[in-house]
């Protein structure tokens, strides 16, 4: 643990980039192996909710100070259980309250439900201008491991409606790793979801987290060997068709990352309203890096005896490091020395001596230009981190 007490620190001299993340936190079955905070419901409250999320971005504009929005995420949940009418509206009442940067990045995260494909010429009518596609798998036994509702030819149908509609930028989610899954199964959902043309896939490990029906009864997993040797196939065929991974779990064509993530991963600010979002805020007048928090319950959140935020901590300069690691150090070329110090306000000397004993374990490789993990540094990248 990295120890600045009585180590340099300077004023910050500029705001780091703003984006805003809406959550949508009902689903039409809750999988079992997500720990997001989604609810299962038949009846949602879409009028209301808007209401409240317009209430709830009014108390924080005050942290919005002069900033353009970079980039707006609907997460979830199913954010696409809601009508176009709905994120028009929301999108409407944002704009007029925070100026939007010329190229905004505005993803919408949809499931390859039957039921909502017809809107997604709406979605790009009312300022959506990016999809994430929730498919995991495309085959039947994995999609019902996963507690998934669609099928294979429901996610390509999905995807060809998106593309149909006018999307041009859109990502992929998939898992790997799953219940019994082989190395030939792994690779041929990858091969699939390669074969649609997204300009984006998010391909990641499915892990067992805590308050899941997974991690109460946990399915058989492929063991490390066998996660390894998928890891390393699904890499290379990746870089293959020019998908170029920038982030541990991200891969894109040329020129299309995902703006928003990265504004996370580089230590960004950005605004969370709706139940159970996380706000991560700097403050330039006294100098201070907050995380804020929204009641987790859909009822709570909306009821009017109760406060949208639920809690709220001012990070101290001693966990700014780790803070900032913990996101800059899964992106493939790391971060620019100035990069760490414009956004936690630290001078580099005060983490130096740990990125150098990191460097000469062979965990960490450093230029003038960029501080990133090595190869073996992204295998332990929690050995690493836990050196800050």
């Amino acid at each position: 643990m990295t120890n600045i007490i009585d180590r340099p620190e300077k004023n910050l001299l500029q705001l780091p980039p703003l984006s805003l993340y809406i959550h949508i936190p009902w689903c039409v079955r809750k999988c079992p192996y997500c720990d997001f905070n989604s609810h299962e419901s038949s009846a949602i409250p879409e009028a209301e909710y808007v209401q409240a999320l317009i209430a709830d971005l009014d108390q924080e504009l005050i942290h919005v100070q002069d900033r353009q929005l970079q980039s707006i995420f609907f997460g979830g949940g199913t954010p696409s259980l809601f009508s176009e009418k709905a994120i028009a509206a929301i999108l409407s009442a944002v704009e007029q309250r925070i100026p939007f940067d010329h190229d905004i990045e505005i993803t919408l995260e949809a499931n390859p439900g039957t039921t909502e494909q017809s809107k997604f010429s709406g979605y790009l009518a009312a300022g959506v201008n990016r999809l994430s596609i929730g498919v995991q798998s495309f085959q039947p036994k994995h999609l019902k491991a996963l507690g998934r509702i669609h099928d294979k030819q429901e996610a390509i149908t999905a995807i060809n409606s998106a593309r149909h509609a006018g999307f041009d930028n859109f990502n992929l989610d998939l898992m790997h790793g799953l219940p019994d899954q082989t190395l030939i199964e792994a690779i041929s959902d990858l091969q699939q979801a390669i074969d649609l043309e997204p300009t984006h896939i998010s391909w990641y490990q499915l892990t067992i987290e805590p308050n899941t029906a997974f991690y109460s009864a946990p399915p058989t997993l492929p063991n490390d060997d066998r996660l390894a040797d998928i890891q390393e196939a699904g890499e290379s065929l990746l870089a293959t068709n020019h998908y170029l991974q920038y982030e541990v779990s991200a891969y894109g064509q040329v020129k299309k990352p995902a703006r928003h993530n990265l504004n996370y991963w580089m230590f960004g600010d950005y605004i969370g309203v709706g139940a159970g979002a996380h706000s991560k805020l700097t403050t330039m007048t006294n100098n201070t890096i907050n995380r804020k928090w929204k009641s987790r319950s859909p009822k709570d959140y909306l009821s009017p005896d109760k406060a949208f935020c639920s809690g709220e901590k001012q990070l101290l300069k001693d966990e700014l490091p780790l803070e900032f690691m913990m996101n800059a150090l899964r992106l493939t070329n790391g971060f620019s020395p100035a990069i760490f110090s414009d956004r936690t306000g630290l001078e580099l000397s005060v983490i130096r001596q740990t990125i150098d004993t990191l460097c000469r374990k062979k965990l960490l490789t450093q230029d003038n230009l960029h501080i990133k993990t090595t190869e073996l540094g992204r295998r332990f990248l929690n050995e690493v981190l836990a050196e800050f």
